[in-house]
């Protein structure tokens, strides 16, 4: 416990805040269609992904050894800079989940540590050649495979029931997805609640409590699967409305046939070790089972503003972490504490503006846009 300086434990606890706003971010990815048919209703949904990502968290550690000595020498790390990439990725999290839109927390994730990595220790601190292998390759590869399996699913999922009358089909097709949406949330748990082990592993090989390629210990896996699925709990209903009913509007053939294939594409990169983002493979699912059933509409102006957000998050994400290590590097325990209270006030604005425009368990499905007010909303009794 001696290596447990205040640093660290600074460090640790803002990777759980990271760790709980992945939570929230990503629940749209298991439940967003379940609850957009009507399969599960929004706090059963919620509840039931919580709990399986805490399940999910113990199932392996691949990943997390992927991010605590793949990407960045973990000989070179330091607390701070991990502490400056963790609060580059929770900013990039909160401003997405204010305008609703699923981009990837994963990337957020990698591009703070990459920024502030390459910041703090110089750029042989990052290793580009595994960034590359199992960062960027699975994120191109990842979305077009599970979309054009959740497409092949759907157009034989209404093929062989097209003589089927219909009330029954859906009736089953829901049933089925209570059990696809629930292996989302625990495929989810294996890979996404690792990333945040992978970071406190790191952090404590790199303040010497832990020897280089070492795993997470057991406390590390249970705290970080708790804060995710406490995250997932209480529901980034914002996100939620995008997935389940902004891309395309879905008929529960087409999401059982998008969340069993997102659950095969995201346990499958788990085992090898491939820290992939989860919602680029649920969304590519989603588009996938809207191309696949016939005459469906799909928004390609809100899939084109995802793309955008895909393309954006890692390197905006390393420029915020840039900056951070930059002030932690020359400002020591001051500019430490200037980067927190940043990092603080604009998750509390984030917070406040959301309040405007709430999107919750009652009207998630009432809309499929999120839109942002510029004033406070009317009072009950007068003109909205």
């Amino acid at each position: 416990m001696d290596h447990i300086t205040f640093l660290v434990a600074v460090v640790i606890v803002t990777a759980l805040a990271f760790d709980f706003t992945n939570g929230f971010h990503d629940t749209a990815n298991a439940m967003a269609t379940s609850i957009a048919t009507g399969a599960l209703a929004p706090r059963t949904a919620v509840l039931i992904s919580g709990v399986l990502n805490v399940v999910g968290a113990f199932l392996s550690t691949e990943v997390a050894k992927t991010i605590s000595g793949g990407i960045v020498d973990d000989t070179l790390v330091t607390p701070g800079m991990i502490f400056a990439g963790l609060v580059g990725a929770i900013l990039w999290n909160l401003m997405t989940w204010l305008v609703g839109l699923p981009s990837s927390s994963s990337h957020a994730l990698f591009g703070g540590l990459i920024g502030a990595v390459w910041v703090g220790a110089g750029e042989h601190g990052v290793h580009f050649d595994k960034v590359v292998e199992k960062v960027l390759i699975p994120a191109v590869a990842s979305p077009v495979v599970a979309g054009v399996a959740a497409l092949a699913a759907t157009y034989l999922a209404y093929k062989l029931t097209e003589r089927a009358r219909k009330k029954p089909v859906e009736k089953g097709f829901r049933y089925g997805q209570i059990a696809s949406a629930s292996l989302v949330s625990l495929a989810h748990g294996t890979n996404d609640a690792q990333k945040t082990m992978g970071v406190i592993t790191l952090t404590l090989i790199s303040a010497g409590a832990l020897g280089h390629d070492a795993g997470p210990p057991v406390w590390v896996v249970a705290s970080a699967g708790l804060a995710i699925g406490l995250g997932t709990y209480l529901g980034g209903w914002r996100i939620i409305r995008t997935m389940g009913k902004g891309l395309t509007e879905i008929q529960s053939p087409q999401g059982f046939a998008a969340e069993t294939a997102s659950t095969t594409v995201i346990l499958t990169s788990a085992h090898l070790g491939f820290a992939l983002s989860t919602t680029q493979v649920a969304s590519g699912s989603i588009l996938g089972a809207g191309l696949g059933r016939r005459l469906a509409e799909v928004r390609w102006s809100v899939a084109g503003k995802m793309v955008v957000a895909w393309l954006v998050t890692l390197p905006a994400a390393a420029l915020v972490g840039a900056v951070a290590a930059y002030a932690v590097k020359h400002g020591g325990n001051t500019g430490t504490t200037v980067v927190a209270l940043i990092g603080v006030a604009v998750a509390g604005g984030v917070f406040f503006v959301s309040r405007r425009n709430p999107v919750h368990a009652s009207n998630v499905n009432e809309g499929h846009e999120v839109t942002l007010r510029t004033e406070p909303p009317a009072r009950v009794g007068t003109a909205a």
